[in-house]
């Protein structure tokens, strides 16, 4: 790809603007720490204020196309058009207790494929970006999966069940998943949120990662850059249904398949 595309400029574009008025929004939330409710509703705002702003600017540039929103369901567009599929603010908890780890992630679905995806971190104001046979991009350089093959080196990343998430016999097999793969790496990490955990996966930076019960805006920005990263994504099963589903295994081609046995021990080994 000699440069962004006219489609990843006008994905940026969005996605910048809602930046912008966001990271003043996370400015201010030290201030609302104090009251559970107060620091909740104003994250809430600030989530619909995003994905308005990103709706807005995508509309402009393709007013046919539709929407999949987290905040605001789906809008349809005309007949066979392709959907944007929005998350406003990836990473919500962590916005909400200042912790700069967060992103806005869109994708581009056409006919049930996943074409195109952009994942932007402003707080590090890195953008990582792919479309389908262009390879995966963060900023202007141009990424690709780690080349590490021995589990004992490598770091994956997971997602933790938490309050309102999962039941009992999820949270054991989770953790029997993660003390599998525990015993086996150089360290799991959980920073909070799915489409950096991909695109870090993507540019190398984590070896693989791992996570069930997932929305299709979490994870579609992240399933194509990986993939076009050089990257292998499927479901637990190594189907791939990880968009159908939610649940998603994401690593390295030489990782992808002992990272799947893995997590497939540790749930035998509850049996």
């Amino acid at each position: 790809m000699a440069g962004r595309s006219a489609l990843i400029n006008v994905m940026h574009k969005a996605a910048d603007a809602a930046s912008r008025r966001m990271m003043r929004d996370f400015g201010e939330v030290e201030n609302l720490q104090v009251t559970r409710k107060g620091a909740a509703d104003f994250v809430t705002r600030a989530d619909i204020n995003a994905e308005q702003t990103i709706q807005e600017e995508l509309n402009k540039a393709r007013p046919e196309w539709g929407f999949i929103m987290e905040e605001g369901g789906k809008v349809e567009g005309e007949e066979d058009a392709p959907k944007w599929i929005i998350d406003p603010i990836d990473g919500t908890t962590n916005f909400t207790h200042g912790i700069p780890h967060f992103a806005i992630s869109i994708a581009v679905m056409q006919d049930k494929k996943i074409t195109a995806g952009l994942i932007f971190d402003p707080a590090r104001n890195e953008c990582f970006f792919a479309e389908t046979g262009e390879g995966a991009f963060l900023n202007e350089r141009r990424i690709r999966v780690s080349g590490r093959r021995q589990f004992s080196d490598a770091v994956f990343a997971t997602g933790i069940p938490f309050l309102g998430r999962g039941t009992e016999a999820s949270d054991t097999i989770f953790l029997a998943e993660c003390n599998a793969v525990m015993k086996k790496s150089a360290g799991v990490r959980r920073f909070g949120a799915a489409s950096l955990d991909l695109a870090w996966v993507a540019a190398g930076r984590y070896d693989g990662f791992w996570e069930r019960g997932l929305s299709l805006w979490d994870i579609a920005a992240g399933h194509i850059i990986v993939r076009e990263a050089g990257g292998f994504v499927s479901d637990f099963q190594s189907r791939d249904k990880s968009l159908e589903t939610g649940d998603i295994v994401a690593a390295n081609s030489a990782l992808h398949t002992p990272l799947l046995k893995l997590l497939r021990e540790g749930r035998d080994s509850l049996s």
